[in-house]
């Protein structure tokens, strides 16, 4: 094989490192010596493989014979990302050793491009102490892994230095106090980091710790959504509250800070404040002495250990004076002391590692060229192998490059040929075909594409395996050749293929009635505002869990309906309460809950615009100091309803919300006033006032005592005795809707239409949680309309559902005593 003129495309493409490096020393050597490897096998490997050291233009391999090109020898498997190809590498490597009992595990070398990713992977698949899986008695030597992975102490130095460039977001700042080194230092518990996490959400924090951290992004004088102004809101709120919106400089106390958290406020505050020391000091130019200096100040004033792993401590120390005891006096900038660190923190291959009679794990340079009897690549997926340079711009030699100089991309190449020479027996290559997400195809590494179409040439077809999704699919067990050893696939296998069952109902039968204590009033509140989630808190007393937020890293440019919601009804309640709505907006600034700058100003003028509608309409209805009273109402059946309905003015009920007055208003206003006026008999009114769509004025429900409302009281808890026994097939929207149809004198048509687009929408009752829970992921707004009325509800309407029946029942009464229109 000549350095200039190659005629085997592998040799072509995949070679240039060693051509050069052939073109360079070649003029120089006065001899060359050649030493004939062992003659190649009879198998598609041993073709490939005698084809390139013989620079042979490949074709179809008629001498090896049509068995030996489906061997095995080569193999490629596509999977669906990183998780399942190491689950088809650990059937892979049994397959192996069933078939050979001869091999044994240091005879194999699995070699990855990026062995940081599939580290946890392989660790999860092989190794283990439960031997679920054959797979888990394999034992894995995972080697070369970089130091900042397998110290937790120096992953803290690499952390502060990446802090040093980076805005210090509110996530990136939580994960850092998690991670061991800083937990040990704070003595932070499971419970404290999850308390961080609610302080960090509410205060407003999102990246920044000072002011003077983000003026480097160009941000200056705003200091809200900093941790500085977030600590100080969290350490005020040990002292106050915010019920009053009294501030104290900028900062506003910040709720639900228990005299409990009083220690953890002041751990978080030291860590905190250490980290802005420590940034601070990471900054301009200093001698490397001082550099040294200061990050060994970082890690004691950030890091600690249990005794056990002190060596983690020493370690770190070490690797901090070794790479900078060659710069001398030298002044050097914060990049430069992350250059130095960075090519020690990576992986580096160490003798330890290799050679050990396990399995070796590594990545592709420190075994390149060892012959080993299997040879498996991981993860030669696209866009990550090879390796995509860069230009250093110090490097003054980049403009013009010569012969034999290193290109990482040329190397990666190299390195693959490499290993495709080095297996002496079996090659198996993996790579990511497919999404695991939306399955679609996805595209080999550009060497391995090219690895690919020789073999095709050679073997006159595909020697690609495409896995399947999921280890349970049952093409993985099929009869003739099975594919896995995972008895646990092979039982949900099993279960695939058996008939479908339907889904069993959530509750078959219905529960006894509940106790025959007391009712709460804001039990039958919760009750008519939710009758099914309610049925779930109040019988089984269980709550469906909610999509947990994720923390919001970044500074709004406008606020998203919720955010909105929360400080427009945070503001009507203050201005009706008679507070000044510029003390209010002074607050809400120190809150953190507003845009910066002019978009926050925009934001907050809307806010007011509409919250000054609302307030005006509802002003009347709330002069004079609320009232209180207390509810003490006879059930008739040795029950009483007790509770307290506050804001009342006047003999009326009055509730203003910023949010758009629902059906769940109206019931609970209604609720309300029945229990009042069954307590106190006598005239009584309520108010309900809220925002209506659009642009158009708020609206108001306005409701009178009905002629007798202990027996409508006693006929809505009923209601709530029904709905605790099992769920009721209604919802608070869709049960509006068709009453408001069926009382207006609709078709029974009509009703289902108007309950339908209740039903649907991106906030109907379609996509209530409770409701999906107990009917399942596939319910409709059919499913309630399914069950007939029970044999003791009464349907003076004619109704054709149980549906119909009970939300007639419900709203029926209400209507007749509402008027609904603007305020």
């Amino acid at each position: 094989v000549t350095a200039l003129a190659v005629e085997h495309p592998l040799l072509a493409s995949l070679s240039r490192d060693v051509r050069e490096l052939q073109a360079t020393i070649g003029s120089i050597a006065d001899h060359t010596v050649h030493h004939e490897g062992p003659e190649p096998t009879r198998t598609l490997l041993g073709t490939i493989q005698s084809d390139i050291a013989g620079d042979e233009v490949p074709s179809r391999a008629t001498t090896v014979g049509e068995a030996a090109l489906a061997d095995g020898t080569v193999q490629i498997h596509a999977c669906h990302g990183p998780a399942r190809q190491v689950e088809v590498l650990r059937e892979s490597l049994l397959h192996l050793f069933t078939d050979d009992p001869t091999l044994e595990p240091r005879d194999v070398l699995v070699m990855c491009p990026d062995v940081e990713t599939y580290a946890p992977l392989i660790r999860a698949n092989f190794g283990q102490a439960t031997l679920v899986h054959p797979g888990h008695r394999l034992r894995v030597r995972l080697a070369d892994r970089g130091l900042r992975r397998t110290n937790p102490v120096l992953d803290v130095v690499a952390t502060v230095l990446d802090f040093s460039e980076g805005r210090v977001t509110a996530s990136e700042l939580l994960d850092f106090a998690a991670s061991g080194p800083v937990r040990q230092k704070f003595s932070f518990t499971d419970d404290d980091l999850e308390r961080l996490r609610e302080w960090v959400a509410t205060s407003g924090a999102r990246w920044g710790l000072t002011v003077r951290q983000r003026e480097s992004f160009g941000l200056n004088n705003f200091r809200q959504n900093t941790f500085k102004s977030a600590l100080d809101r969290i350490l005020l709120g040990v002292a106050a509250d915010e019920s009053g919106n009294d501030y104290l400089d900028l900062a506003l106390p910040l709720d639900d800070v228990d005299s409990n958290d009083i220690g953890l406020a002041g751990r978080f505050a030291e860590l905190v404040d250490r980290l802005a020391s420590v940034l601070r000091a990471l900054s301009g130019r200093a001698p490397v002495t001082e550099w040294t200096r200061q990050l060994g100040r970082t890690l004691d004033l950030l890091a600690d250990v249990p005794t056990a792993d002190e060596w983690q401590l020493a370690q770190a120390h070490r690797e901090i004076a070794e790479a900078t005891e060659h710069g001398d006096t030298a002044e050097l900038r914060l990049a430069d002391v992350r250059a130095m660190l960075g090519g020690r923190l990576t992986g580096r291959p160490t003798r330890a590692n290799f050679r050990t009679g396990e399995l070796t794990v590594c990545t592709m340079v420190p075994m390149r060229s060892v012959p080993h009897r299997v040879v498996i690549l991981l993860g030669l997926d696209d866009e990550v192998f090879p390796r995509v340079g860069s230009l250093d711009g110090d490097d003054v030699l980049a403009r013009d490059p010569a012969v034999g100089e290193r290109d990482i991309r040329s190397e990666d190449r190299q390195l693959l040929l490499d290993a495709v020479m080095s297996a002496e027996e079996k090659l198996l290559l993996f790579y990511t075909g497919a999404d695991p997400v939306d399955g679609s195809t996805k595209p080999p590494a550009i060497p391995l594409r090219e690895l690919m179409d020789v073999l095709d040439v050679t073997a006159g077809r595909s020697v690609e395996h495409r896995h399947p999704l999921q280890p349970f699919d049952p093409r993985n067990f099929e009869a003739r050749h099975p594919f896995s050893f995972d008895t646990v696939a092979l039982a949900g296998a099993v279960s695939q293929q058996r008939p479908s069952v339907p889904v069993p109902l959530f509750l078959p039968d219905a529960l006894p009635p509940a106790n025959s204590g007391d009712v709460e009033l804001a039990d039958v509140i919760a009750f008519v505002e939710n009758p099914v989630q309610a049925f779930l808190r109040q019988r089984l007393g269980f709550r469906v869990p909610e999509l947990e937020d994720d923390l919001a890293d970044s500074l709004d440019i406008e606020l998203d309906p919720l955010a909105r919601w929360n400080i427009g009804d945070r503001m009507l309640a203050a201005v009706l309460a008679g507070t000044d709505i510029g003390e209010f907006a002074d607050a809400e600034w120190r809150r953190g809950t507003l845009p910066p700058f002019h978009q926050g100003r925009r934001e907050m003028s809307d806010i007011r615009r509409v919250v000054g509608i609302i307030a005006d309409a509802a002003a009347p209805f709330h002069e004079g100091p609320a009232e209180t009273t207390d509810i003490v109402v006879d059930l008739g059946d040795g029950r009483r309803l007790t509770g307290t309905v506050t804001g009342i003015h006047d003999r009326t009920l009055v509730r203003s919300s910023y949010s758009r007055l629902a059906a769940k208003h109206r019931l609970a206003a209604w609720v309300r006033l029945l229990a009042v006026a069954a307590s106190e008999p006598g005239e009584w009114s309520a108010v309900t006032i809220g925002r209506a769509s659009g642009m158009r004025p708020p609206r108001r429900s306005r409701l009178t005592t009905p002629p007798n409302p202990l027996a409508v009281l006693r006929d809505v808890v009923d209601l709530r005795d029904r709905g605790l026994v099992a769920p009721l097939p209604i919802s608070t929207g869709t049960a509006a809707a068709y009453a408001e149809k069926r009382f207006g004198g609709g078709s029974i048509e009509d009703g289902y239409e108007s309950a339908g687009w209740a039903w649907r929408g991106d906030f109907g009752d379609g996509t209530d949680r409770s409701l999906r829970y107990v009917h399942g992921p596939s319910l409709s707004f059919g499913t309630l309309l399914d069950p007939s009325p029970l044999d003791d509800e009464t349907d003076p309407a004619n109704e054709q559902s149980r549906f119909g029946v009970l939300s007639r029942r419900l709203w029926d009464p209400l209507l007749t005593a509402e008027n609904m229109g603007n305020a």
